[in-house]
């Protein structure tokens, strides 16, 4: 359950559906899975999977919800394969060539005639909405994928506005300035691995891990003009992650302290210790988020009056971080 990548939305209005509100809206959506026809579908699943009936899963003031694709598996080289077998018996039976055109109507059929017995593939994807903050957290490394899910709420609930963040300030020139000595913002580690790459097309790229990012080395490449494009980090001894400059995060990890305040519930019920991970999980993300985007001079905000509106700092409600009690 706990998220590993990190796509963030900002919602333009404040999310005003309950939890229970938001079950019954996105009942009309449900994943069915996919017919004998079809090449693919997608749906709202249970975040809990099996152990669950319920199409969102609420807890202090967050609300996860999941999407659940289903693709059928048809290799392309069993299709190259069949059209080539056609297309030498058509030459040879009728002694002429086989054009463009009758080949993709051809492999259409082929396609047609394969999709029932195709494999599927089924996926899912979570993610969160941020209720009193208006945000919604995407646990994908892909932005298109994160993309398909908020497409499928608007379809779903008819309208759903939101856009990705964006920060004030340059996320590569904020992160270039960390790791030439600037000083990192308060409770941030650098970690051992950045990406650092020249605005020239032609100026090279360098990735670096497990080393010293504080070395002459690393400091050797920014002073030749590259510039942090991703780059590791660790916060509070909380969680670790790896930051793009597209805001993207990715090979998000909570570290031992919050590991084993989940692992002190004692309780083998499914549903108990989903409740307590998600709990965990938004508590230390909540407290995170408003710090990153501080670092990074707040948040850019578009008016509904019209485009040409001043960026202006978000600031969020930050939850006091505790440790967990024992269950």
């Amino acid at each position: 359950m706990w998220f590993r990548n990190l796509q963030l939305y900002r919602l333009a209005q404040p999310f005003d559906l309950s939890p229970e509100q938001l079950d019954e809206r996105l009942r009309a959506g449900e994943f069915s899975g996919c017919g004998r026809m079809d090449m693919q579908t997608s749906g709202w699943a249970p975040p809990l999977g099996r152990h669950g009936q319920q199409l969102v899963h609420a807890a202090n003031g967050y609300i996860m919800i999941c999407l659940r694709k289903e693709e059928k598996i048809i290799p392309a080289g069993v299709v190259r394969q069949l059209l080539e077998d056609r297309v030498a018996e058509i030459s040879e039976t009728e002694q002429r060539e086989v054009y463009r055109r009758e080949k993709l109507r051809m492999k259409e059929t082929i396609m047609v005639d394969l999709l029932p017995r195709a494999l599927s593939r089924i996926s899912n994807l979570f993610a969160y909405l941020d209720v009193r903050n208006g945000l919604l957290v995407v646990d994908s490394p892909a932005s298109t994928k994160a993309e398909m899910l908020v497409s499928q709420l608007r379809t779903t609930l008819g309208r759903f506005p939101a856009a990705p963040v964006r920060p004030r300030l340059s996320l590569s020139a904020v992160m270039t300035r960390w790791l030439s000595g600037e000083g990192l913002p308060q409770d941030f580690v650098l970690g051992e691995e950045c990406e650092l790459k020249h605005p020239e097309p032609d100026g090279g790229v360098v990735s670096c891990k497990h080393q010293d990012l504080t070395s002459a080395e690393v400091f050797s490449h920014i002073k030749n003009g590259k510039r942090v494009v991703r780059l590791a980090f660790q916060w509070r001894e909380r969680l670790s992650c790896v930051i793009h400059d597209d805001l993207s995060i990715k090979r998000l990890r909570f570290e031992d302290i919050i590991s084993e305040a989940a692992e002190e519930s004692e309780d083998d019920d499914f549903a108990t210790r989903f409740d307590m991970d998600f709990s965990l999980m938004t508590l230390e993300l909540g407290g995170f988020f408003p710090v990153l985007m501080d670092a990074l001079g707040g948040e850019v905000l578009s008016d509904s009056s019209g485009p040409d509106t001043s960026p202006q700092p978000v600031t969020q409600q930050r939850p006091t971080i505790t440790e967990a009690e024992p269950a």
